[in-house]
């Protein structure tokens, strides 16, 4: 996993509403508990070090949808992950790029099927989603509310 420090001006101009946070993961299934531990570490610093809200809820529903996400890129993207974390405004935003071109495709409930679940859980916990092609891969974002 290869790290980057939590943006400051230097990186990327934000203001007092946006606060951020990115990391590049490997296509290793050790990288799913990296990005996992990545989010908490990161929605933890947002609740102490800048004073915002984050109620449990929100710590596990975060650290659920990266985990998700990863989980998909390393399955079926050749290579790197992006996993872009910020917090604007009242919202959690995360933003996962992938290699993988092809655009996920949401199947139908069936509490029969084994496997498969995570974009259904994705969808059912995220306020919005949103996914675009990119000249190389794809890239989805989801928001959660911190409230």
């Amino acid at each position: 996993m290869n790290q980057a420090a939590p943006n400051t001006k230097e990186h990327r101009p934000w203001d007092a509403t946006t606060i951020s946070a990115y990391a590049a993961f490997d296509a290793g299934t050790e990288s799913i508990a990296a990005a996992r531990t990545f989010a908490r570490d990161f929605l933890t610093q947002v609740q102490s070090h800048h004073g915002l809200p984050v109620s449990s809820r929100v710590l596990g529903t975060g650290q659920l949808v990266v985990s998700e996400l990863v989980t998909n890129a390393c399955k079926y993207a050749p290579g790197p992950c992006l996993v872009d974390l910020e917090i604007v405004g009242a919202t959690l935003v995360i933003t996962v790029w992938d290699t993988d071109p092809n655009l996920p495709d949401a199947r139908p409930t069936d509490p029969e099927r084994i496997g498969r679940h995570g974009l259904e859980i994705v969808l059912a916990v995220c306020d919005d989603f949103d996914v675009q092609r990119e000249p190389v891969g794809k890239r989805i974002k989801v928001e959660i509310p911190l409230a």
